[in-house]
């Protein structure tokens, strides 16, 4: 049953062309940093654009808890007003992150060096990940966490009295635990360096730096070494948030596969640790435009045009790509299904911990839409079956993952039967206008709660 309310089932059924503007929310991973970083920073932050799903609200709702003033003023319209470096206070009440990995494990980095003692807890698939990755390197700060078994969720945190500066060399391509080692930084003397082997998406450097903080990055033979002075006074900015890649992934897909679909992405971000999605669809043979290329909030954008040109081709992506579409693999997997040949997806283990086992939910998902599939630990193989060759016809689990949800719908739209998601509710986390900006396009989605006649 679903964590976020009554378990909503939404079916998706063949559509016609998908036509018009995709208007695609703010970039989830830059909403929650604009938050945290502006509750860091001195003065009041003006954020844009700042995504309105439940994950970045939960984040939202604990800088509050720990200090900072945060307020709505329009949609998409947000302030800050921090309370600088070092300046959380012990918040009173146990801080629920809901769905949201990144936004639990960025808010640990940023209170790690600070003396002050918070639980966090979160729903049903956030309290089933693995929160070792974050909090070991933490200890070296000095920090300390308690937690459950297999350093899970419920967890408490006791930030260092007198934190150290660090040097840590990451032992998987991780954004989320680069950024917490960063922000663990900000609060400790000298300099903190983390090495990581492989790039990953880099967001929180670009607004560190533009927040007034001092690093350097280098690139050498061990990788990428970042550098960060700690004990900055970051000062307040204004943040615009450009559209999410992650989330425009889904109508771009969707265009695609449904025959005769033409479709307009406005302002999506075009950061390179975050395009392996775009340059892999190239390699399949995508029709995709990037048009009125910009800079928005420190990060390149530009609009997309996609139009549906018919058999896209399987490919093999290759495992050091994977870091910066590691997001996008469950759409990516939906799509290979209508290309002709066979998708290897190499790489990929850490889809095993996100909200849900991400391989083996698209595996199960796929067989049971007709679809033949191989997997590894760290692969997954999809046959394709051309355009209009899956069959569908089959109800598939969600597991509490919004972008396996999304995935299927997806799918849904150009399989030859209808595909229901068993539980569409956790779509709400990142893309809660997910159904109405696809019905919008064309998209045939329907939703009932389960337990209602159809």
């Amino acid at each position: 049953m679903s964590q976020h309310g009554t378990p909503l089932a939404i079916t998706a059924s063949p559509s016609g062309p998908l036509r018009g503007v995709a208007e695609v929310p703010g970039d989830k991973s830059i909403s929650h940093r604009a938050l945290i970083l502006g509750a860091l920073a001195v003065g009041e932050t003006r954020i844009t654009g700042l995504l309105e799903g439940e994950d970045v609200l939960a984040t939202a709702e604990a800088m509050r808890a720990l200090g900072a003033t945060v307020t709505r003023h329009a949609p998409g319209e947000w302030h800050v007003q921090g309370v600088g470096v070092g300046g959380f206070a012990e918040p009173e009440q146990v801080i629920d992150c809901g769905n949201s990995g990144t936004g639990v494990r960025l808010i640990m980095g940023a209170m790690a060096t600070s003396p002050i003692t918070a639980t966090f807890t979160g729903d049903a698939s956030l309290n089933r990940r693995p929160m070792g990755r974050v909090t070991e390197p933490l200890a070296l700060f000095g920090a300390r966490a308690f937690g459950r078994a297999g350093g899970r969720l419920p967890m408490t945190v006791i930030g260092a009295v007198d934190p150290v500066p660090v040097c840590y060399e990451l032992p998987v391509a991780s954004a989320q635990v680069k950024s917490a080692l960063l922000l663990a930084g900000l609060n400790a003397p000298g300099e903190s360096v983390v090495i990581e082997r492989e790039a990953t998406r880099d967001h929180t450097e670009r607004m560190l730096a533009g927040f007034g903080a001092e690093l350097r990055i280098e690139d050498g033979a061990e990788g990428r070494v970042i550098t960060l002075t700690g004990q900055p006074e970051l000062v307040a900015q204004s943040v615009a948030v450009p559209r999410d890649p992650s989330s425009a992934a889904f109508p771009v897909c969707a265009a695609l596969i449904v025959p005769g679909s033409e479709i307009t992405v406005p302002g999506v971000s075009r950061n390179p640790t975050r395009d392996g999605l775009y340059v892999t669809l190239a390699e399949m043979g995508a029709d995709i435009a990037f048009e009125n290329p910009r800079e928005e909030g420190g990060e390149p954008v530009a609009d997309l045009r996609i139009r549906y040109t018919g058999a896209l081709k399987g490919v093999e992506t290759p495992p050091e790509r994977a870091a910066s579409m590691i997001d996008e693999f469950p759409v990516l997997a939906a799509l290979a299904g209508f290309a002709e040949g066979k998708t290897v997806m190499r790489g990929v283990k850490e889809l095993r911990v996100k909200e849900s086992d991400r391989i083996d939910a698209m595996a199960r998902g796929l067989e049971a839409c007709g679809v033949r599939i191989e997997e590894s630990e760290d692969s997954l193989s999809v046959h394709g079956m051309g355009p209009s060759g899956v069959p569908g016809g089959a109800t598939v689990e969600s597991r509490l993952d919004h972008r396996i949800a999304m995935a299927f719908l997806v799918l849904g739209m150009a399989a030859k039967a209808p595909v229901t998601v068993d539980d569409g509710a956790p779509i709400a986390t990142s893309f809660p206008a997910f159904e109405a900006l696809m019905t919008g396009l064309g998209a045939r989605l329907g939703g009932q709660t389960r337990g209602e006649s159809a």
